[in-house]
């Protein structure tokens, strides 16, 4: 399998999880901003959506879309118990939290990353995610992870867009829930080794 991915971008949850299955992965880098891939090529002649993440399968076939691509890797290996098994309403609570992310959370990023957004903009964003945050801090202060049956791809999804609390706020200061939850997904092994793959 190969993964495309740029450092720091939601692409980290997949490669987080194919770290935690301990699947073999070629990694190919992409600046977003040009869309070269490392080692030359246009990406966009691979993903015409022009964004990471896309993995491409051992036959060549590729599949785009986090929340698609990592409930794709944690059913190569269900063994290890990073989603709930087909069917079940644990699995549909599972997509739950994947729409959440994606919708509530990941695309409210987007004007806080663009220089042109208004200062208005930026604050009405900011504050959607800061009321998006109130709900999570309530479930994350009685559970260590959004699955009551343990830790899951949402987690790695989850810890991604968070991450980019640094960067553009909201401070995380004001949940000690989610920093706290933030914590304990950095710490694991298979996260703590992604981290240090995209940054080399």
């Amino acid at each position: 399998m190969k993964l495309y991915f740029s450092p720091g971008a939601c692409s980290l949850s997949p490669h987080i999880v194919l770290h935690e299955l301990g699947l073999p992965v070629e990694t190919v880098k992409v600046d977003l901003g040009s869309k070269v891939m490392a080692g030359g090529g246009d990406f966009r002649s691979v993903n015409p959506k022009g964004y990471v993440p896309v993995l491409q399968l051992d036959d060549g076939s590729l599949l785009s879309e986090g929340p698609a691509i990592v409930q794709y890797l944690a059913d190569l290996k269900p063994e290890a118990g990073l989603a709930p098994a087909n069917g079940t309403l644990e699995r549909y609570r599972l997509q739950e939290w994947l729409n959440f992310i994606a919708t509530e959370l990941h695309k409210q990023f987007s004007p806080l990353f663009n220089a042109a957004s208004p200062d208005a903009v930026k604050a009405a964003q900011i504050k959607r995610l800061s009321e998006r945050f109130d709900y999570l801090s309530q479930t994350l202060a009685q559970q260590d992870w959004l699955l009551a049956g343990g830790y899951s791809v949402a987690d790695a999804y989850l810890f991604t867009v968070l991450g980019w609390t640094v960067h553009v706020g909201p401070d995380l200061a004001a949940w000690p829930a989610l920093q706290a939850y933030v914590q304990r997904v950095r710490a694991r092994p298979a996260v703590a080794a992604t981290l240090a793959a995209e940054r080399g």
